[in-house]
């Protein structure tokens, strides 16, 4: 289970009031816990008896997820060898998980299947149903903005339980959680939803979840949430702890949002995402004075990125943007979740501010870019980096394998942040493997690779193929030119395995 850290203060207001209380006048309105009106909606139990006969029912759809990861910590010396050696350690977590078909598609949290510095797959994940059965899981399909995952085991006739309509679900209404928490199996918790469509301010696509003060801990995490039809209106995620441990503030992420992200891991397909391609701020006290604008009112553009459908729109740097296809840009409703939650190719207006006159742009809405491209716009050379246990690509896993590299295209961005012009054009490594020829000859993370073989490499599937083309004319090699801050560029043998 995710948690954040919080401090929570109270602030009490002392003060007496006094109230006489006569006879109600002719028309008064009846007070909201009038008995009478609470009778009407309330059964005289208040609330179901037990939910056991439910709780039998659902329990055998509820799945324990555990994991494996072998994980690089650094690397040592080895002064005999004269090589430097990986130091690994073996991994171990896990969460909950449900099953949504008879056939054994299992729908979990990502962070859940995830590890190592970069949230990488794990290497082995393990499924146990309350029976005691196990099975080996795989992967099918993992989504890091929606923190949400899907997992197949091969097995038939399994229990397995239905998605609710979560537009439906209202504060107060009960619910149950079913999942592992802190290693205890299969635990069941009740209570209700605090809050629906709660913005927590991470400022993402999926920034609205299902608040509930349902008993949630770490081990929780991908688990369901139902309501007392036994269908699941959320996906227990994370909570809010200054302790790491539960008081009451728990959250879900939606059946309606999490739907079409596992159809589309189910299919083999990507999650399509909208994307203007700029940076923002929001309008904070200050910067609401600075631009003598209201607080919270619209969201300030830092940057704007070329070629992309703000650029295409005459977005520029400087503008606050307060409206987005007909809705208001609030610290509720930011202005990225509106256009992530867009479809891509969507024409719409953006109503903006640019020099303390309102104007209306319209913007032809892109699609959003891989989270690993889009973590490349803020590349740290000195960050510490892995190569990567799970490569995406079929062109990144043949440079893993040959080379030892994670690399990845170069852009404006990445260029300045490496030190080299921001006209540099080839891939920037992000990672090197200590114990291949790459790594042994001092190339590392930041260095871009301009050339292969003297041939430009500008995609990861050029630098493959040039790879490719020398082990079939029989080289065991491949010419890299190396590009690395304050000097020019320089060539480099690097063994292919």
């Amino acid at each position: 289970m995710r948690y954040v850290y919080g401090i929570t203060s109270a602030l009490l207001a002392g003060g007496t009031a006094l109230a006489l209380v006569t006879q109600s006048p002719v028309g008064a309105q009846v007070a909201q816990n009038e008995k009478s009106e609470i009778a009407k909606v309330v059964p005289r139990s208040g609330a179901p008896e037990s939910f056991a006969d439910l709780v039998e029912q659902l329990q055998p759809a509820v799945v324990n997820i555990s994991t494996k990861q072998e994980v690089t910590l650094g690397v040592r010396l080895n002064p005999f060898a004269g090589t430097r050696e990986p130091i690994t350690q073996e991994q171990q977590g896990g969460g909950s998980g449900f099953l949504i078909s008879s056939d054994g598609y299992i729908v979990t949290n990502n962070h859940v299947i995830s590890g190592g510095p970069r949230g990488e797959a794990v290497n082995q994940v393990t499924v146990t149903l309350t029976n005691q059965k196990e099975y080996r899981a795989t992967i099918v399909g993992r989504d890091t903005a929606s923190d949400l995952a899907l997992l197949k085991i091969d097995a038939t006739g399994l229990p397995f339980v239905k998605f609710a309509d979560s537009s439906t679900a209202r504060v107060g209404d009960w619910v149950i959680a079913i999942g592992n928490p802190l290693g205890l199996g299969s635990t069941v918790t009740a209570g209700i939803i605090s809050a629906v469509q709660r913005n927590i301010g991470t400022g993402t696509a999926y920034d609205r979840y299902i608040q509930t003060d349902t008993a949630i801990n770490r081990g929780n995490s991908g688990g369901p949430l139902f309501d007392l039809s036994g269908n699941v209106v959320g996906i227990n995620n994370m909570l809010i702890s200054p302790v790491g441990a539960n008081i009451g503030v728990n959250f879900a992420i939606p059946a309606d949002a999490a739907i079409p992200v596992i159809d589309a891991l189910r299919a083999g397909e990507k999650v399509q995402r909208g994307y203007l391609g700029i940076g923002i701020a929001p309008v904070d006290e200050d910067l609401a004075a600075a631009l003598g604008l209201p607080k919270d009112r619209g969201e300030f553009v830092q940057r704007v990125e070329d070629n992309q459908a703000a650029a295409k729109a005459g977005l520029k740097r400087g503008d606050v943007v307060t409206r987005v296809n007909g809705k208001d840009v609030t610290p509720q409703q930011t202005l990225s979740y509106i256009v992530s939650n867009t479809k891509p190719g969507t024409r719409i207006p953006l109503e903006v501010i640019r020099d303390g006159k309102t104007m209306t742009l319209y913007a032809v809405v892109g699609t959003r870019p891989p989270e690993e491209q889009l973590a490349g716009n803020n590349f740290d050379p000195e960050e510490e980096q892995a190569v990567p246990e799970d490569p995406t690509g079929a062109a990144d896993k043949a440079i893993q394998e040959e080379l030892g590299l994670a690399v990845q295209i170069v852009t404006p961005d990445i260029a300045r942040a490496v030190g080299v012009d921001a006209n540099t054009k080839g891939l920037v490594i992000g990672a090197a493997s200590a114990n291949s020829d790459a790594g042994r000859k001092g190339l590392r993370r930041g260095d871009v690779i301009l050339s292969a073989n003297r041939t430009p490499v500008t995609t990861p599937e050029a630098l493959a193929k040039a790879v490719a083309d020398a082990k079939k004319a029989g080289r065991d090699a491949v010419l890299l030119e190396i590009l690395r801050r304050g000097g020019p560029s320089a060539f480099i043998a690097v063994r292919v395995k």
